[in-house]
Order: C-alpha cells, then sequence, then structure tokens
C-alpha cells in the first residue's frame, strides 16, 4: 500500500469511530484549528502563568474543566516548534509529559495531537530545526499513553511507525546543544520515539524491523559528524529493547549488525568522515554491549553477543 493510500485508510478508519466520540471529536478537531493558528504561548497564558502551572504540576481550578484542560494541550503542542527553549522545553513539553503520563488528556484529544505532531514530523518548512525534534518527543508521549491504555486502530499504530521511521532516517540537522537556543538533538529524540514503539506490547514483529532500518540508517551518519551529545546511547536503546521481544536469533542479529558495519568506510588515506564513522559506529556497539551484559538475561546474551563481539572486533 503506497502512503497516500495508507493515510487515506487510517483517515477513513479514524472516522469509523465517530459513533464512538461523537459530536466531542469533531468539536475538538475545530478547536484545534483555531490553536493551532495562535500563536505561543496558548490564547490567555503567558510564561509566568505557564510557570505557575509547572510548579502546581499542571493543575488548577480553571484546568477542572475538560475542554480547558484539553485545549491547554493542544495550545502547548504549538510551542513545541517555538524558538524561546524555555517555552518549548521547560513549559509545553513538561506539560504535555505530564498531562499525558496523569492520564488527563482524553483520546480525542490525543487523536488531535498524533495528527499534528505526525504533520511536523514531515513539516519542510522548519527552518529554524525545533519542531520536528520536539514534535518527535511529543509523539513519543503518545504513543506511550496508547501502551498505557490503547487507543489508537492498528492502521493508526503502523502509519506511526512508518512516518516515525521515515523522520529518524531523513534527520540530516546533527546540531545538539545551544547554550542559548536550547536542544534540536533531532537523532536523540527520534531514538526516543522509537525507544516507545519498541517497549510498545501491540508492535509487530514486521514493524520492529522498521524501527532497526530506521536506527541503523543513523549509526554513521553522512560526513564529518562526530555524536557527542549522548546520540549513540540513545540509538542504542530501542535495539535493546527489541532484542528482549526475542523475535530474532542469534544469526539474523548477527546478519543485521553485519550489514550495519559494512556500511563503515575504509578510506585510505585516512579522511575526517572515516574517523567520524568509526567513532560513531564503536560508540554503538560499545553502548549495546554493555547493556545486553549488564541485563542478566541469558536469551537476550545468547542472541546478540556472538554477533556483537565480531562487530566490535571488525570494527578494531
Amino acid at each position: 500500500m503506497t502512503g497516500s493510500r495508507a493515510r487515506a485508510t487510517v483517515a477513513l478508519m479514524t472516522f469509523r469511530t465517530l459513533p464512538r466520540h461523537g459530536l466531542a471529536l469533531l468539536a475538538l478537531l475545530a478547536s484545534s484549528l483555531a490553536v493551532h493558528a495562535q500563536q505561543c504561548p496558548p490564547a490567555g497564558e503567558s510564561t509566568v502563568s505557564l510557570q505557575a502551572l509547572k510548579i502546581r504540576g499542571w493543575k488548577s481550578p480553571r484546568l477542572e474543566s475538560p475542554v480547558a484542560r484539553q485545549n491547554l494541550a493542544l495550545g502547548l503542542a504549538e510551542c513545541l516548534r517555538d524558538t524561546n527553549p524555555q517555552l518549548r522545553d521547560e513549559l509545553a513539553l513538561n506539560g504535555l509529559q505530564s498531562m499525558m503520563r496523569e492520564g488527563q488528556l482524553e483520546a480525542t484529544t490525543l487523536q488531535v495531537l498524533r495528527t499534528r505532531l505526525l504533520a511536523s514530523l514531515a513539516d519542510p518548512a522548519d527552518a529554524t530545526g525545533f519542531g520536528k525534534p520536539f514534535a518527535a518527543l511529543g509523539l513519543a508521549e503518545v504513543v506511550r499513553a496508547d501502551r498505557i491504555k490503547p487507543f489508537l486502530l492498528p492502521a493508526e499504530r503502523d502509519d506511526i511507525v512508518e512516518r516515525s521511521a521515515a523522520y529518524l532516517a531523513g534527520v540530516r540537522d546533527y546540531r545538539g546543544f545551544d547554550e542559548r537556543e536550547g536542544w534540536r538533538h533531532g537523532v536523540a529524540h527520534g531514538a526516543d520515539l522509537m525507544v516507545q514503539l519498541a517497549v510498545h506490547p501491540l508492535l509487530q514483529r514486521a514493524q520492529g524491523e522498521t524501527v532497526l532500518a530506521a536506527v541503523a540508517s543513523q549509526v554513521m551518519p553522512a560526513g564529518e559528524h562526530f555524536y557527542h551529545y549522548g546520540e549513540a546511547e540513545r540509538l542504542m536503546a530501542p535495539v535493546f529493547y527489541l532484542a528482549r521481544r526475542g523475535w530474532w536469533k542469534a544469526d539474523e542479529w548477527q546478519r543485521w549488525l553485519d550489514a550495519v558495519v559494512a556500511r563503515l568506510p575504509h578510506p585510505e588515506p585516512m579522511t575526517q568522515a572515516g574517523l567520524a564513522a568509526r567513532h560513531n559506529l564503536g560508540s554503538f556497539l560499545q553502548a549495546l554491549y554493555v547493556s545486553v551484559q549488564e541485563i542478566g538475561n541469558d536469551e537476550v546474551k545468547n542472541a546478540l553477543l556472538p554477533g556483537l563481539r565480531k562487530a566490535i572486533k571488525d570494527v578494531g
């Protein structure tokens, strides 16, 4: 099924849930469009008022109304692209995480967030480079909410896997932290999204393979970029959690690791790009090796350690 047909199918299936969600979904969608057109902070809020809400754990008498709480969440989602790191990271992301993890958002709101955040992942107009990485973190929380209490249709979940993997594989902005602008960290945030998919009990093996392919594509980014903001450890994590599911045997992991190592360039004479690739691959393999050694799970060790030892030896 093509990407456009798949998304059309998802949209059709979503609207088939209207008898369950009723007019509330349509009303929330309309409200979402209005909020989306506004600037950050959300209407009726300021940085000061959002800070006060954060101090109170995002609880307030004025948020006891479900409508007010859902609308605040949708407004905070718009702040995930803001250039102000305080608004983007400390307030908007924190607020969304808190409300989703405490189960304060209805399924209708989560569906709107899913739609909007997926669109942000593919937004070509993300000139500042903040929108996509923070959409990935927001979407990771939506996936986590579905893991705790499933509300997504299978086709919607599959759509998230495909489009999230495409985002991670497509990251070309490798900026991490800036003292003035804060974090971008696209690869790490994409990997965090992959972790939530990897531990989801309803994930299928074929979807896990999609996650593995996306991770493999970023272990050694093209060019001379040296990972130094913990990207290797973050990329390792979804692989580690997928290994715990027992879907792949030792020979299959061997082939996957061999394919990853095969991408390592062997330049003569030595180049910065070659050194960067060797550094990034070595960091990834070492992080995965340590995690597997420490797990205390013989099944995972037997599946991964032979291939990991060979890969580390091949890298040298």
